[in-house]
């Protein structure tokens, strides 16, 4: 072969290496996959949020009764607090509406009315009726369905189940302000026993305190003298009461109070002091009107929360639901009495919802999870504990206000600093 020849071959032979050389070097590269060591970035979606959820507060109330004018400002209450709840976002996952039935404070309507109300998705009851939680208690225990009350009898809520109340109870009330009484307001060493009866329109909360009252007065007859319990349907005539009670110390005059404190004044008496409790303060827009504060100065109050002339955490709260939701019925509401301070009931309620989203998750809430964080539910002001349930306990109030009228200010005021402990058995 040729010397030019035998160079060409060599060459082309280098060429063609070279070029299989490159090809294998692309193709191993463009194939090469990173070793388990390799860091590779990867965007994952984050799951979805899942919907909030909604529980729907039953709300037994009176629209058109007779107890119509101090239930409007305690509704205004339950739904500015589900607003403040709710745009806050104070229990995340969970907003909150409320469906209201009208009872007109009529046993009757109660079953229609928590019916009606579970239908429209209710996932428990709130009740200001007295006796709505005694009615119900039946239905609610079979269905187990919490109901939170604010002023129930013995016989709403024992033995325990799942009616809760949140305020005052009837038994409880006439045996504290007897006690108060007697260690604060009566020298009974000096004076002797006390004179002391009531007269009241025949419904489930009067009865049962009138009951208490007679009941602490014959345990301690040397504190106090039974007179007598009234009680009529509805009537607006107290003319024989006025006479069977004028000689009284001390008078219960039933919820609505109003008629009565006027006839006994109209007749000539005035030996007697009045005493009453929250019911009576929703009720102060009625005194206002037929210019009373004169003669209830000096009517006693046992009452569960603070006053509209104090400061307080919940208080505080409360007022200013009020200023910022309604400024422009702020003193008309306030001046009406306690009606909206029913925000303080409803607060802690709202803590149990709370307790119980936290235990459960969001999602999970339901009447079961309320029932089981409402058992073992406290909640403490002013450094003491104002209202607790437990496995056996359903009645929340653990000490109570005493307050007093004071006709110079048209207002009540407490008549000692202290919270003065609930007496709940003689």
């Amino acid at each position: 072969m040729p010397q030019f020849s035998l160079r060409l071959v060599i060459i082309l032979l280098g060429i063609i290496l070279l070029v299989f050389t490159s090809i294998i070097g692309c193709s191993k590269s463009s194939a090469e996959k990173p070793s388990p060591t390799t860091s590779v970035t990867q965007t994952e979606t984050p799951p979805p949020t899942p919907p909030e959820k909604v529980i729907t507060i039953g709300n037994m109330t009176d629209f058109t009764g007779v107890s119509a004018t101090a239930m409007e400002y305690i509704n205004m209450s339950l739904d500015d607090m589900v607003k403040y709840y709710n745009d806050n976002n104070l229990i995340p996952g969970v907003r909150f509406k409320v469906e209201s039935y009208d009872g007109q404070m009529d046993p009757a309507r109660d079953i229609p009315g928590y019916e009606w109300l579970i239908e429209n998705g209710a996932d428990f009851i709130f009740s200001p009726i007295p006796a709505t939680p005694t009615t119900l208690k039946t239905r609610v225990e079979n269905d187990e369905v919490v109901l939170f009350a604010m002023a129930a009898s013995r016989e709403a809520y024992l033995p325990p189940g799942y009616v809760f109340n949140l305020g005052i109870d009837s038994k409880s009330e006439g045996y504290t302000m007897m006690k108060w009484i007697a260690e604060n307001d009566w020298d009974y060493e000096t004076k002797g026993p006390a004179k002391v009866g009531g007269a009241a329109w025949s419904e489930s909360h009067s009865d049962k305190v009138l009951e208490a009252m007679e009941e602490y007065c014959d345990a301690h007859p040397d504190q106090f003298e039974w007179v007598g319990g009234y009680l009529t349907h509805f009537s607006m005539n107290w003319q024989a009461e006025v006479e069977a009670l004028k000689d009284c110390d001390y008078i219960y005059p039933g919820i609505v109070f109003i008629t009565f404190v006027k006839q006994f004044h109209e007749a000539g008496h005035t030996k007697a002091k009045f005493i009453g409790s929250d019911t009576q303060a929703a009720f102060f827009d009625m005194v206002d009107a037929a210019e009373l504060w004169d003669e209830i100065d000096g009517m006693l109050f046992v009452k569960f929360s603070r006053w509209w002339n104090e400061d307080g955490e919940i208080v505080d709260l409360v007022k200013q639901l009020l200023h910022q939701n309604h400024p422009d019925q702020a003193e008309t509401v306030i001046r009406a009495g306690v009606g909206y301070m029913a925000g303080n009931q409803i607060y802690a309620m709202f803590q149990i919802l709370a307790d119980a989203a936290e235990a459960v998750g969001a999602q999970n809430l339901d009447s079961q999870a309320i029932y089981d964080a409402a058992t073992s539910f406290s909640l403490s002001t002013d450094g003491v504990c104002r209202l607790s349930f437990g496995e056996e306990k359903r009645d929340a109030v653990d000490a109570y206000g005493i307050y007093e009228a004071r006709a110079v200010e048209e207002d009540i005021f407490r008549a000692q600093d202290a919270w003065f402990p609930t007496v709940r058995n003689l």
